[in-house]
């Protein structure tokens, strides 16, 4: 299970909002403890690639969140980003791109403006599981 405060969903969706009609994207991090993961710090980077269907993080961005994290004593945990057109599941270029099995994927689905999806899944080649996500 993964959790996300209501504060760091609400950072993760006006990003998203607030970037339409193109993809959003970030990197989430925070603890582990056993097979669960606590969310405690979302970090919103700029789609390098300007599209509404892919994203490639900001390279800057990237290495400087990753700085933050050490610095503050947290785990990175994965990465996010929205689909402003399309569910809350993995694409198949998600799949695809998803190089690290130990990572989450957060998708936020925009699909339905007025109810706005987010799930977590784990990716292990082109199998992705719901890792269940609670937001609170």
């Amino acid at each position: 299970m993964i959790t996300i405060s209501k504060d760091n969903y609400e950072k993760i969706l006006a990003h998203a909002v607030n970037n339409l009609p193109e993809e959003a994207c970030g990197l989430i991090a925070g603890r582990i403890e056993g097979s669960d993961k606590h969310i405690e710090k979302v970090y919103l980077l700029t789609n390098i690639d300007h599209s509404n269907e892919h994203f490639s993080l900001d390279p800057k961005e990237q290495l400087a969140a990753i700085k933050d994290m050490r610095a503050n004593g947290l785990s990175p945990l994965g990465n996010w980003h929205s689909h402003p057109e399309s569910p809350s599941r993995p694409s198949e270029e998600d799949k695809r791109l998803a190089y690290d099995s130990r990572a989450s994927y957060l998708i936020l689905s925009l699909q339905d403006r007025e109810h706005p999806v987010l799930n977590s899944f784990h990716i292990e080649g082109d199998i992705a599981t719901n890792e269940g996500l609670v937001i609170g």
